[in-house]
């Protein structure tokens, strides 16, 4: 009898974490322009310390895969947009949400504060809400498997 219930057990721990690991705001994501409803780009968010990183693993514009940051100042001028960082040091605050001074946008060569956190109605959405100022824009990206 103690044999299947650590089984049981065992079981239902998998499944639990397995359901978890769906609900996770890391992994890879399509950006998808709010204004146009087309898929942008696929971005990596990683945890590293305690705290939220993301970069660009491809371009989806047709004819922008090799794009580089022609707007951009310091080291970021005339780099390539794929594998830059666009997500830095973004801090857990509770609920899921979690919040930052750096999401960068290499089309218009801006930083904004963030707030970064999963649709609680589809955890295969992630809500991505760049601020300047008091005025606030929100994505809907995409989760993509693999």
């Amino acid at each position: 009898m103690m044999k299947v219930n650590k089984l049981v057990v065992y079981v239902v721990f998998m499944l639990f974490s397995m359901s978890f690991h769906g609900q996770s705001v890391f992994g890879k994501w399509k950006t998808i322009d709010d204004r146009t409803g087309n898929p942008k780009a696929i971005i990596k968010i990683y945890e590293e310390d305690g705290l939220m990183y993301g970069h660009v693993v491809e371009i989806l514009e047709e004819g922008r895969e090799d794009a580089v940051c022609a707007k951009c100042n310091g080291e970021r001028k005339n780099k390539p947009i794929v594998g830059m960082k666009i997500i830095e040091e973004v801090k857990p605050v509770g609920n899921g949400e979690w919040k930052g001074k750096t999401l960068f946008d290499p089309e218009q060569a801006m930083t904004f504060r963030c707030k970064i956190w999963l649709n609680p109605e589809n955890p295969d959405e992630l809500k991505v809400r760049g601020y300047l100022a008091f005025i606030y824009r929100t994505q809907t990206w995409l989760r993509v498997e693999g």
